[in-house]
């Protein structure tokens, strides 16, 4: 099982290193088959928060904290919500929705339509509040950040930086909430050291090859892959 979860981390790591984000999408949509969501979620947040701190300081210049800090904000708010559901929910239910989650996002990401720029700061925080749902219950925050940050035309280098800013202090909230939920258990430390050398050999490979690696072309066969597990999610 530590083989499976060693290289399944080491796939997300390379997977968010090289396109900016897609971590929690690919962690989450496979360790919570095989570890359960009690296990998987508060894992894959713990292994995030040291990708996200390493990547920040590496594109920290293109980080624009005035275009994420309402998406922050109003998904700390969301955060606990997501929290109970992953407490109190069936887990059959909740890896479901997982499933739906994983294969809208990927279906809106391969037919990449180009979103109308949302102007009114109000798309912000209904945007982070469902991201910290999401967050919350599965470290999925991604899909409707990544969204709107297409929406808000920001370059490559400014969405990565400001990708990594946002999840990082979600992970950090994430996390303390699983404390507080006592989810942080033998188990999720075990694997949490296992996984730690496939993160660091993910991060080196992934910023030796980002330059000579095609990021859209390599971000569609990972987008492939969740398509057929978020399927298999649902159907399971």
């Amino acid at each position: 099982m530590n083989l499976l979860v060693v290289g399944i981390v080491f796939l997300a790591v390379l997977t968010q290193t090289v396109t900016g984000f897609g971590m929690a999408l690919v962690s989450m949509a496979l360790l919570s088959q095989w570890l359960g969501i009690q296990v998987a979620a508060p894992l894959v947040a713990m292994i995030a928060a040291l990708l996200e701190i390493t990547l920040l300081i590496r594109h920290r210049a293109a980080l624009n904290w005035r275009a994420v800090w309402r998406l922050s904000l109003a998904s700390v708010l969301g955060i606990p919500l997501g929290l109970l559901a992953v407490k109190t929910v069936n887990e059959q239910v909740v890896l479901t929705v997982l499933g739906v989650v994983i294969v809208s996002y990927t279906v809106y990401a391969l037919v990449s339509p180009r979103l109308p720029r949302l102007a009114w700061s109000g798309w912000a925080y209904g945007v982070g509040f469902i991201a910290g749902i999401l967050s919350g219950a599965y470290n999925t925050a991604g899909p409707p950040v990544v969204m709107y940050g297409n929406s808000q035309r920001w370059s490559p280098a400014e969405f990565k930086s400001n990708l990594q800013g946002f999840f990082l202090l979600n992970d950090v909230f994430v996390i303390g909430g699983h404390a507080l939920s006592g989810h942080l258990t033998p188990a999720v430390w075990g694997h949490w050291a296992s996984a730690l050398p496939s993160l660091a050999l993910g991060l080196l490979v992934g910023l030796s090859v980002e330059r000579f690696v095609n990021p859209l072309a390599f971000r569609k066969i990972v987008l492939l892959l969740l398509v057929v597990v978020g399927i298999r999610l649902i159907l399971h």
